[in-house]
């Protein structure tokens, strides 16, 4: 347990940064099962527009630090070459 005034603090900090990450992850992984819906589908159209939308939430996730930049790009290379396959 924290027992000075800046471990109070910091541990507050946290709690108010976990619940903003978890939403962030939150809001990726549903991008991401829309893409794999649409892949499942087997509709291209619908998932390379899916797949657009999820990019952008992607890389905020790497700006912010949810994710690490070579797991986004993983996932997103990935994702694309699936949806390219549908063709």
């Amino acid at each position: 347990m924290a027992n000075s005034p800046q471990a109070k603090k910091r541990a507050r900090q946290i709690e108010r940064r976990t619940e903003v990450n978890k939403a962030r992850r939150s809001r990726i992984r549903t991008y991401l099962r829309k893409v794999e819906e649409a892949i499942a589908g087997g509709d291209q159209a619908v998932a390379a527009a899916a797949l657009k939308d999820v990019q952008p939430e992607m890389m905020r996730g790497v700006s912010k630090g949810v994710l690490h930049k070579n797991t986004a790009s993983r996932k997103m290379s990935r994702l694309a070459a699936r949806v390219k396959a549908l063709a």
